[in-house]
């Protein structure tokens, strides 16, 4: 007799928002199935956004009924929805076992750029970053990583309205160190790239890193999305204070395997963006630019300043705008392309360094820090 705790029922059913190609042709081998099921089904999950696995009316109903044995299609929930007066959208979307992430689409003419998180709070505890301050709890699933874009395109109702596409980039920037939790993430970031799913662009899907050396290396081996780099000094000394993981992966081993992810890549065009947070008094100043400019001066690159954005717990002051146009002019005079994020959404807190999952009543949140900004990129001058 088969004991309780072995039957079907009792075990957990596969969640199929998560799968990519590859896996939802082995989950369908693996029932006794042909591999053409897993292009229908990814079809009408991320195409038509389906989760009644009922709905999909192109499977017999032999193998709908099977299915509903073993799999399901669950997103996360959204807890809460902020709108900005200026189009932003923020989410608050709690994960398995209760964790909170946050997620941003950040609209632009006939663009979107959604920002997503990979973990539920941050180990590596940035300085100048709100989700490290809550410490981690745990990694998030690929479900729950691909779950954020497939919500973000349910919310406006676009799987099936005619209203275009929605999210046009994808940005690996939201809470989390996504090299920390690599598998789930490239999984996810597979199926934003799969025609069969969302079609994305691997020039506009976007992985941005503080610097995890030996998965930076392991990812050009597997992935050719584009890279970000999360600088915010021009030396050592400095950034052990900013981004303490650059005391085990110091400045020179970044870049160079940076370097070296860029050259594996097909496209010969292709360079990194260094983001580069300026805070007042630390990091501003015009030999710190001079100094980045020498530092950079021979690596592919193009730099993104980001003026810094207040939070509790914080001491940093974000710059004037005198100190960001003085650092912006040396680093062009040097040569380089580059562009500073301009304040979006100051009502609804979801700048950069300001995720930390949490749903806190919009008018304590806009006394705490107004100076919110979810952000867009443009050319200074």
């Amino acid at each position: 007799m088969t004991s309780p705790g072995n039957t079907s029922a009792d075990r957990p059913r596969v969640n199929l928002l998560g799968l990519s190609r590859r896996q939802m042709e082995e989950f369908f081998l693996g029932l006794g199935e042909k591999k053409f099921r897993a292009q229908q089904v990814l079809k009408w999950i991320h195409h038509a956004g389906v989760m009644d696995i009922d709905r999909m009316s192109n499977l017999g109903r032999a193998l709908r009924e099977k299915l509903l044995q073993v799999a399901e299609v669950r997103p996360p929930e959204i807890v809460s929805q902020s709108d900005s007066a200026d189009g932003t959208r923020k989410w608050a979307i709690r994960v398995d076992g209760g964790g909170l992430v946050e997620t941003v689409l950040i609209p632009d003419g006939d663009r979107g750029t959604l920002c997503v998180s990979s973990q539920v709070g941050c180990s590596l505890d940035c300085s100048f970053c709100s989700t490290g301050k809550q410490g981690f709890q745990r990694d998030l699933s690929a479900a729950e990583i691909i779950g954020q874009l497939w919500l973000a395109i349910q919310s406006y109702d676009a799987f099936q309205s005619g209203k275009g596409r929605i999210v046009t980039n994808v940005v690996m920037m939201g809470m989390g160190e996504p090299l920390l939790n690599f598998d789930n993430v490239v999984a996810a970031m597979d199926l934003m790239m799969e025609d069969l799913a969302y079609g994305i662009s691997k020039r506009r899907v976007t992985l941005s890193t503080s610097g995890v050396v030996p998965a930076l290396d392991r990812l050009a081996q597997v992935s050719e999305v584009s890279l970000a780099i999360s600088l915010h000094a021009p030396n050592d000394a400095l950034r052990n204070e900013l981004v303490p993981i650059n005391r085990k992966y110091p400045i020179a081993s970044l870049l160079r395997s940076a370097r070296h992810y860029i050259d594996a890549q097909r496209d010969s065009k292709r360079v990194v963006t260094i983001e580069y947070t300026l805070i007042a008094g630390v990091n501003d100043q015009p030999e710190h630019a001079r100094e980045l400019a020498v530092l950079l001066r021979d690596f592919p690159c193009k730099i993104n300043l980001i003026p810094f954005n207040s939070f509790p717990q914080s001491e940093y002051r974000r710059p004037s705008g005198n100190a960001v146009s003085r650092f912006w002019q040396v680093l062009v005079d040097a040569g380089f392309v580059v562009t500073v994020r301009t304040t979006r959404g100051d009502d609804i807190d979801a700048a950069c360094g300001q995720l930390v999952g949490q749903v806190v009543d919009r008018t304590r949140r806009s006394e705490r820090h107004r100076a919110a900004a979810a952000t867009q990129v443009i050319r200074v001058g």
